[in-house]
Parts: C-alpha cells; structure tokens; sequence
C-alpha cells in the first residue's frame, strides 16, 4: 500500500477497447495492492472493472489535453483499457503507482503471496495434493523394465531446476547422471518427460551440452546411449535442437553448441528453427500493434501481420511438436528436446507432442497435469512457491470447469481419434482476431470463445433437427428410405497431407464433424 499515491479518483472515463465499447464510461477509480478497479457511476447498472496488477504489461501517460489526461494499460492478455483522468496531477500520481505495482522487485510482493483465501492450513495443503504427477506417470505405464524413478536429484544436490525425483533409463548409472548434468547447461540432464506404452518410444528433455567446437563427454554420450537402449525396437533417436541452426552454432563460441554426430553415433540431429524470447516478444508487440491500426486497408494488415512474424513462430512450435508425435508414434523411434537452457522452447514442444500423442491430455485434468509437469516441475523456481507460502489454483480451476469446457468437445471421438496428425501448411494458420485484435472497430463486441462455440453448436443441432425432419417428409412422400450417395475420392497429394484415412474415402453426411481438440478452450484457439 505504501507505493499507492492516490488510493481513489473520482470522474474517470474509462474505455475498455476489448468490450467493443464505443463510448466511455463515467465512474470512480480505485488502486489497492493488488488490483485497480473502476466502478460506474450509473446507479442501475454500477458495471464493475478489474484488473490484477500483475496482469499489466505496460502503462502508457499521453500528454495533457484540454479534455484530461490518459493512461493506456495494456494487458498480458492482449485487453487495451483507456482511463482519461481530468485532473494532471492525479494522472501523474495514478501512473507512478501502476508503475510500481505491476513491477514487483522482489517475490514477497507477488499476488499469489499475498492472496488469503478463508480456508484453513489442512485443506491449503490438500489441494497442493490435487494434481498428482506420479499417478501420471503410472497411467503411462512407468516405472517398468526400462524407465526407473530415481531420487539422485533428492534436495535438488544435481540440478536445482529439475523435481526431486526424475525419470531415468534403467541402464543409466548415478556416475553417468551426474557427469552428464555436468556437460549440460544448468545441469539439466537428460530426464522422461513422457512415455508412450503402444511403440515404448520417449520423448526426454535437457538443456544444450557445453561442447564447445570440440569439447566431449563420455558420461554424457553413455547418457544418450541408455535413451537410446530403454526403446529395444529402435537402433538409433532423435535429438530435437529446437534453436535456429545459426543460434545454436553462435553458442559454439561460448563454450555450448549441440552435440556432434560424430561423437554420438547412436543420434539423429534435427534443428526446429524456433526464435528465442526476445524474437518472440518483438514479433508479438508487431503483431498488437496492427490490429491497433487506426484506418488499415486489407493490404496494409496482411503486410503488417506478415512482418510481424507471429504465424510463423506458432507454426514452428506446432512443427516441432507433430515431428516429436510421428517419431514417437509413427516410428516408434526416442526423441530428446532441448533448447538453449531448457526450459522454454523444450516446454514448449514437449507439451505439443504430448496433446497430439495422448487424449488425456486433452482434457481440462490432463492439460493441469501437463502444465504442472513439463512446465512447473522442469522449470519454474518452485523454491520460491513451495507449498506454505501460496496455494493451489487447480482445485478452483477444476470446480469452475464448466467455464472452460470447449462446447465442442465429446470424449468418444478424442479417444478413438489417437493420435492427432494436424496440418501445418502455411495456409491453414489463421491470426486469432478474438484474442489478439481487440480494438478492430469494424467488429461487433468481443465474444468469448466459450459463447461462439456454442451459438455455433446450437447453429448445427438445428440444421441437423432440419435434415432430418426434410428426410422423414422426403421418406413419406417416396415411400422409400433415403439412400446417401457415396462418392468416391481419389487419393492425392494434397489429401495425403490432409492425412486422409485412406486411398478411397467415402463421403456420407458431412454436416457435423465432432471436435476432437482440446476439452479446454481457455488454453489455445483449434479451427476444428
């Protein structure tokens, strides 16, 4: 409370860009610890606006006007909130503190520290309990034979970004784990992240070795080999580099690199080409500011969506993760990801190939225990939220999953589905206009994805309730039952990359085709 200057301001306007608001609402503002919050001053609806500070990615102050002084914040979730405050100093006084308040300097300050819900010690340490990453593990069928839990990281002694307890290949020594983590970055050793009981193909994760132009570890080659050895039907694996050739060449200089063929003769070496996150920052900032273009043609936004970039770094992570899944699935071949440190890009690829490889995943428990395994426990400092000092988010995301849940989903046709094999030519990418162009003045007011998808759902029913009244009718009148004609597709290059089922498909009532992506829409967008 001591960084707040001004803990109330009254006669604000305020235009929340992400509503489709045309005009501005009258009301007061106020600033507490954790959040700012504008309330209206219409007594009949007395429309209430929150935001977490720690949601805030900038504060903009414009020069002074006759009219006020404005503010622009923008948010992490790509929402633009415009406050225009009469009074200068006030302005001043208001922007100083968002400033200070959406940065904090040190963890004690961060909202999950400081967030005191009313619910006792024993249940806080409950639903630290609610996401079991072991159960998950046992649900893909290890430990077994070939992968064994291993507590050589117990009090974090190798690798103090890795959990306690990891995943090995049987055949991998305390002595080879340890001078592998040693000829890799930050320690980060080769570990399971996810294991597929059909094919008992892998996929590991690491960090870059620290090999220099020629530097090598026998340790760490012998680590290679033990993957390589817990999938008996595959002679050789895949190291994933998901960096840019060029990067990962350019970190050679700096006594790190990639692993060199020659040395590791049971690998074959892939490069992705993913940016690192200061490309990534830059291309997404391009890509905000054309949709705030003020007057853009068509011309103008195609070109500006395409210097920004953006598609085509989404299409890289989705490239990465479908190589991962064909080797995995297909193949039936071990892959081990890493990046530079990682933690990112590895994450990144990791958790793709493990929605596209398993259903589970698919799923609002199954996404909490893909995010709390491949991005929590290999990566965040956990030191610093261990489980007295915050609490749990899953339980309260889990009871207020109908909130969440894609409309489209059904399970059945998730489970039958598999493996999913998306197509990733570059003209099936499409710029998400409901998340990342909010402020498109040509549109009607922002829609949740969860209300689209069921407007479009009721949409189908009925055509479908339609289609089926017409061919009840068509029945009588004939007196004869409706026959759908079968049209025989002959089998082309481009349905073969549509990964069509088959060399003759055949076409019956293609009205409805049941979504089969994720059970959460809150996650990501699918164009299924």
């Amino acid at each position: 409370m001591e960084y707040i200057r001004t803990p109330k301001v009254e006669n604000v306007h305020l235009l929340d860009r992400s509503k489709g608001q045309r005009k501005a609402s009258v009301g007061t503002l106020y600033l507490s610890a954790t959040h700012s919050m504008f309330i209206e001053n219409n007594p009949e609806t007395r429309k209430e606006t929150w935001v977490l500070h720690s949601m805030v990615s900038s504060v903009e102050r414009l020069p002074t006007t006759r009219a006020g002084c404005q503010l622009i914040l923008r948010c992490k979730d790509f929402r633009i909130i415009q406050l225009l405050i009469q009074q200068e100093k006030d302005c001043f006084d208001v922007h100083t503190s968002l400033l200070r308040l959406s940065r904090p300097e040190k963890y004690s300050e961060l909202y999950c520290l400081s967030f005191n819900p009313n619910i006792n010690k024993e249940e806080r340490q409950e639903s630290w309990k609610f996401i079991d990453l072991m159960a998950d593990y046992k649900r893909m069928g290890v430990p077994n034979n070939l992968w064994i839990s291993s507590a050589v990281n117990s009090d974090y002694r190798i690798c103090e970004t890795y959990p306690s307890e990891v995943f090995i290949p049987k055949s991998a020594t305390p002595t080879i784990i340890v001078g592998s983590s040693r000829f890799r970055s930050r320690g980060r050793f080769p570990s399971l992240s996810y294991f597929h009981h059909d094919t008992l193909a892998a996929v590991c994760r690491c960090s870059q070795p620290l090999s220099g132009f020629s530097g090598r570890c026998q340790e760490d080659e012998l680590m290679l080999q033990a993957v390589m050895k817990s999938n008996p039907g595959s002679p050789y694996i895949y190291v994933v580099d998901t960096r840019p050739k060029l990067n990962a060449m350019a970190n050679r200089a700096a006594g790190k690199g990639y692993e060199n063929e020659d040395h590791y003769t049971n690998i074959k070496l892939h490069f992705i080409g993913i940016e690192n996150i200061h490309v990534m920052r830059n291309s997404q900032q391009k890509m905000i500011d054309v949709g705030e273009m003020r007057s853009s043609s068509m011309t103008d936004f195609l070109w500006g969506l395409e210097n920004s970039g953006w598609l085509k770094h989404i299409k890289a992570i989705l490239d990465s993760g479908v190589f991962i899944a064909r080797a995995v699935a297909d193949e039936g071949v071990s892959v081990l990801v890493h990046c530079s440190d990682g933690w990112d890009r590895t994450a990144q690829a990791c958790s793709v190939a493990s929605v596209l490889l398993d259903p589970f995943y698919r799923t609002i428990k199954g996404m909490m225990a893909l995010i709390e395994r491949d991005w929590v426990s290999f990566g965040h400092k956990f030191s610093h939220r261990l489980h007295e000092r915050s609490h749990s988010v899953w339980p309260q995301l889990w009871n207020e999953r109908v909130d969440f849940t894609n409309p489209l989903y059904k399970a059945e046709q998730s489970q039958c589905q598999g493996v999913l094999k998306p197509n990733t030519t570059p003209y099936c990418f499409k710029m998400w206009k409901g998340l990342y162009n909010h402020v498109e003045r040509s549109t009607p007011p922002y829609q949740s994805p969860a209300d689209f998808l069921s407007t479009l759902k009721e949409e189908t029913q009925q055509l479908e309730e339609e289609l089926t009244n017409h061919q009840e009718r068509i029945t009588v009148l004939t007196g004869k039952p409706i026959m759908w004609e079968e049209v025989v597709v002959k089998r082309t290059q481009h349905m073969q990359q549509r990964h069509w089922p088959g060399p003759n498909h055949y076409i019956r009532n293609p009205i409805h085709q049941p979504c089969t992506g994720p059970q959460e829409v809150w996650t990501g967008h699918s164009e299924c």
